[in-house]
């Protein structure tokens, strides 16, 4: 497969891309469900899913030096053989594939019931795609630039959020503390992971082997995964102080809400398009990298020359999955609350740890060392 990028990604840019991806969905929809587990605790169950977003990355990076030079697709060839390493690429594929389809199905459904409730999500979903498939087909390189461009923007709308937030903050609604059991503030934690941290598997498709200076890019890695769970926590923060547990338990979008909050002298209000800003341009490279790890892997399933010729196909295929995949918020809810843990922990941590398990001992085996380069993420 050919390079995806007439230039390796910086430092800067994987870090923010790293940042980019943690927030994502997170920010809408996690607050609510640690709301419900843990309570008026839900940011402190958010703290500590930093510290396992944490152990994630460290893995990452750590299973990422065993192919410097390649992908994941290739990686899986190497490990298991053309064919069996063929079937791990197509479930991968399958998984990058699903992953953009509910991301997709929950911006359509947000667009379609909070800002324009009279568009279509067709109409919504379609034109979400067509700039995602945009930004594919430039390459790594033009999709790392806007990432650079649209990154202080974020921070700036996100404190301007936080600031108008913080006279609301009530403290009570955070009492009693350290309430909630340590069952509940695991399953939170977990949550918060499998939602930010785990899908970082899609990103092993083009970390290492297309990022520039591999050893400070392991740092990026960490530094945007702390900067993206320090966002999430908090909004969630926010959330819980702001307009209580029991409110962030029921609503959908508990972030959205707490920015039509906002008031300042009947004058500043009806701001919650800043949350929504900060959503879409999240969310973008969220549909973006999944749908990146579904065409690469794809390309490389078929020994497809360039992943582009896939782009357009793969995304209109995408528009219309994401129609199904969620019958109704109902069935979102549910699945999000029973099948994805599972499911995001069998393709982002099982499947890389018996890969990298059987990595080391065939290399033991033929007498080579576990890695082809240098550090890479130390």
């Amino acid at each position: 497969m050919t390079t995806p990028a007439s230039a390796p990604v910086s430092v800067r840019q994987f870090t923010i891309l790293v940042f980019l991806y943690t927030v994502g969905t997170t920010i809408l929809v996690i607050p609510a469900g640690l709301a419900a587990v843990a309570k008026q605790d839900a940011w402190i169950a958010s703290l500590l899913g930093l510290l396992f977003n944490l152990a994630a990355v460290f893995f990452y990076l750590r299973f990422s030096r065993s192919f410097p030079d390649m992908t994941l697709a290739q990686y899986y060839e190497r490990v298991y053989g053309r064919w069996l390493g063929k079937l791990f690429t197509l479930s991968f594929v399958f998984f990058s594939f699903i992953g953009a389809a509910t991301v997709l199905f929950y911006l359509g459904n947000f667009i379609n019931t909070q800002v324009m409730p009279k568009t279509p999500i067709q109409a919504i979903s379609i034109l979400f795609i067509l700039i995602v498939a945009m930004g594919l087909r430039l390459g790594l390189e033009a999709i790392a630039k806007a990432g650079e461009i649209l990154f202080p923007w974020i921070v700036l709308l996100f404190f301007i959020l936080i600031a108008c937030l913080l006279p609301q903050v009530e403290v009570h609604k955070l009492l009693p503390m350290f309430e909630a059991d340590v069952s509940s503030l695991l399953k939170g934690a977990v949550s918060v992971t499998g939602t930010s941290a785990l899908p970082f598997i899609v990103f092993l498709m083009f970390y290492p082997a297309f990022v520039a200076n591999r050893k400070k890019a392991g740092r990026g890695f960490v530094a945007g995964t702390i900067a993206g769970g320090l966002f999430i926590a908090a909004i969630t923060f926010l959330s819980v102080a702001v307009l209580g547990a029991d409110i962030s338990e029921r609503q959908m979008y508990p972030s959205f809400s707490l920015a039509k909050r906002i008031n300042i002298g009947n004058f500043f209000a009806r701001v919650e398009i800043l949350i929504a800003a900060i959503w879409f341009i999240t969310v973008y490279f969220k549909i973006l990298f999944y749908l990146y790890g579904c065409v690469a892997g794809l390309a490389q399933l078929l020994g497809i020359g360039d992943y582009r010729a896939l782009v357009l196909p793969m995304g209109m295929i995408l528009v219309v999955y994401s129609q199904v995949v969620y019958p109704n918020v109902v069935y979102a809810a549910e699945f999000d609350r029973t099948v994805w843990i599972p499911y995001i922990l069998t393709y982002g941590l099982v499947i890389p740890i018996a890969t990298w398990a059987v990595g080391r001992l065939r290399h033991r085996m033929r007498g080579k060392p576990t890695a082809t380069s240098g550090d890479v993420g130390e």
